[in-house]
């Protein structure tokens, strides 16, 4: 049975009409048009669809819409503030770390969220939170040197 559920997405408030056992990728694409997150495995597996929901990293496709109730959820659209990209997004530019791109939402999101909680990261614990995430072109090489980049950047910023 539908209910409403309502929810703050990328700073805006949303309230829609949904079965709370909706996979809240499904909500976030069809119903609110954001192409960010990407349905890849729709088992949680690949981190193609990874969104913050409360400031955490959840991969959508596995989370049930009504998790999102009354919570705030941001989504690689909404990841930017005051027009400048966040940290990460920018560290990937630099860096070059894309290259098909399908995955590079899952690892942003990841990133942002790691490093929002503590830039102060070394590689391998870098490692450990990116681990789970697939990327079939290859580029982990890149991402990782974006994430490092990101880290030095936002604990740099933390200092000052």
């Amino acid at each position: 049975m539908e209910e409403t559920i309502e929810m703050t997405v990328n700073g805006r408030s949303a309230s829609l009409l949904a079965e709370p056992s909706t996979p809240l990728l499904y909500v976030l694409r069809n119903d609110l048009g954001l192409a960010g997150p990407k349905f890849g495995c729709g088992l949680g597996q690949c981190g193609a669809c990874t969104v913050h929901l409360g400031g955490a990293a959840v991969r959508s496709c596995i989370t049930p819409v009504a998790s999102a109730r009354n919570a705030t959820v941001t989504t690689i659209e909404g990841l930017a503030r005051a027009g400048a990209l966040h940290t990460v997004q920018q560290a990937f530019i630099d860096e070059q770390a894309a290259q098909c791109g399908y995955c590079i939402n899952g690892w942003i999101m990841t990133a942002a969220a790691l490093l929002d909680a503590d830039p102060n990261l070394g590689e391998d614990q870098i490692r450990r939170g990116l681990s789970g995430l697939k990327c079939r072109c290859g580029t982990h090489m890149s991402i990782l040197r974006a994430v490092k980049l990101a880290a030095s950047r936002m604990a740099a910023a933390r200092r000052t």
